[in-house]
């Protein structure tokens, strides 16, 4: 049986993720909040909640978030199809006690841990075959 390994980029700021009130059905998407901008930013409205993930620099002290995040982005397109594959990264990370954000893209996966769990996470995904690159930002 063939293991697929994969690189995974480390995105180049630090992240948060805001908790707000979700927004009404029929509010425009205009009425989000300015500061949810950056390089990365991710916006997921239900029912219950309102959660934004973007520069955590850029989200108010009043807000209540959670901070000291890092984007792990898995390099290239993996196909829907595609079986297991956070199932295998996270569970490596559940075994190394690293907690996990994940977001998912039309593209690819993003894993989101704390900056203080970096190297553990590095060393848990190294010891599955796969490659972290690049340096968490200050």
């Amino acid at each position: 049986m063939s293991v697929t390994t994969y690189e995974l980029v480390v995105h180049d700021e630090r992240l948060a993720i805001a908790h707000l009130a979700p927004l009404t059905v029929d509010a425009p998407w205009s009425a989000l909040p300015p500061w949810a901008r950056g390089h990365f930013v991710t916006v997921s409205r239900t029912t219950t909640e309102l959660s934004i993930v973007c520069a955590q620099d850029n989200v108010p002290s009043d807000v209540p978030h959670d901070r000291d995040k890092l984007a792990l982005g898995i390099v290239g397109t993996i196909p829907m199809t595609t079986v297991g594959v956070l199932a295998s990264l996270c569970g490596a990370l559940a075994a190394a006690d690293v907690p996990v954000f994940v977001i998912s893209t039309y593209d690819t996966d993003y894993l989101l841990v704390s900056a203080s769990r970096f190297e553990a996470t590095r060393r848990a995904l190294a010891a599955l075959g796969h490659r972290v690159t690049g340096t968490p930002p200050a």
